[in-house]
């Protein structure tokens, strides 16, 4: 274990950590240098334990006497410790864990790759682009048994940290990968046996109960971007539409709400 006192903002050895929650300026900094961000002790955990490199990490005094069995693991790798103001000063927010750890990402995974027999529920989040709303859909992914998520190319990273956060690291418990050609890559699921279920409000919709009755072996579900839907090519490709019966005069849940429930109605 390298153990760096750190007492300034500007640092250059602090890069990876800066103004973290500047999306736009976070995204290019994150792909050009191929890493994420993990924030709290419990998602830095899952994602060692889900085997990813460590680059480095920030730790407040406090972490290092409970970190230590990650930090072991990876004894070349720099811990830098900062007072918890100092890492709110580097971050632009206060890291009320104190703890962060920055992660090198993986290649993608090739879509034929993970579609694997035992593959029986996909999850496809399409378009949805608030980084709550990515994580919370992992969460409840994992939670309820979905077997693959795949993010469509317009899709909000799940491995923002805002995503990771709010997934409670799950998202390197499920696996996934991006589509790049969409809804082309829909045809490619349904060449495969699996019945694409499009989460929808429209005239020919089935009610969620219908579809569970129906007891698909292969089974992919759709969601739309939070303001409006899936697009009208997705609903054409899909085999059918589906909805959740509101009641209340409530028309819609969330979009992470919405797949919570249809997971859970469509688990084996």
């Amino acid at each position: 274990m390298t153990v760096v006192s750190v007492d300034g903002a500007a640092d250059p050895r602090l890069a990876d950590y800066v103004r973290l929650r500047e999306v736009s300026l976070r995204r290019l900094l994150e792909e050009e240098h191929g890493l994420f961000i993990a924030e709290g002790d419990k998602v830095i955990r899952r994602a060692a334990a889900a085997g990813f490199e460590p680059r480095s990490f920030l730790l407040a005094p406090r972490w290092l006497d409970s970190l230590q069995d990650v930090i072991a693991h990876w004894p070349d790798k720099p811990v830098y410790v900062v007072s918890e103001e100092l890492a709110e000063q580097v971050t632009g927010f206060h890291v009320h864990r104190g703890a962060l750890a920055s992660y090198k990402r993986r290649a993608p995974v090739p879509l034929t790759d993970l579609l694997t027999p035992d593959v029986r529920r996909i999850a496809i989040f399409d378009e949805i682009v608030d980084h709550t709303n990515v994580g919370a859909g992992f969460r409840a992914a994992a939670a309820l048994g979905v077997d693959l998520v795949l993010v469509t190319p317009t899709c909000a990273d799940p491995l923002y940290r805002r995503s990771i956060k709010v997934s409670m690291g799950t998202v390197f418990q499920v696996p996934w990968t991006r589509l790049h050609s969409w809804p082309g890559d829909l045809r490619h699921l349904q060449d495969n046996g699996y019945v694409a279920a499009a989460m929808a409000l429209t005239d020919d919709s089935i009610t969620l109960d219908e579809l569970s009755a129906r007891k698909d072996e292969k089974l992919v579900l759709i969601f739309g971007t939070e303001g409006h839907g899936l697009k009208p090519n997705v609903l054409n490709q899909a085999d059918l539409t589906v909805q959740i019966p509101m009641s209340g005069g409530v028309d819609s849940l969330n979009v992470a709400s919405s797949a919570a429930v249809a997971f859970y109605a469509t688990r084996p």
